[in-house]
């Protein structure tokens, strides 16, 4: 098991509450693995800015080159 970037306690409550549902061990994983990712490629994102701080907008322009921005 890698380390887990989300908290589990919280995440665990928030579908709980929002879906009435339980939340497996490996589905916490699986969104720890796609916060890693997302973060990857905020910071290829700020250094191809030239930058060394991540911001909001290196997340965005990931959601919208998929297709995903609200």
């Amino acid at each position: 098991m890698s380390d887990i970037l989300v908290v589990t306690s919280k995440i665990k409550k928030f579908v709980k509450e929002n879906a009435e549902m339980n939340t497996s061990a490996s589905a916490i994983e699986a969104l720890s693995k796609v916060v890693k990712e997302h973060i990857n490629k905020a910071v290829e994102n700020a250094k191809k800015a030239k930058r060394k701080t991540i911001m909001d907008k290196d997340f965005e322009s990931e959601c919208c080159a998929e297709g995903t921005c609200e």
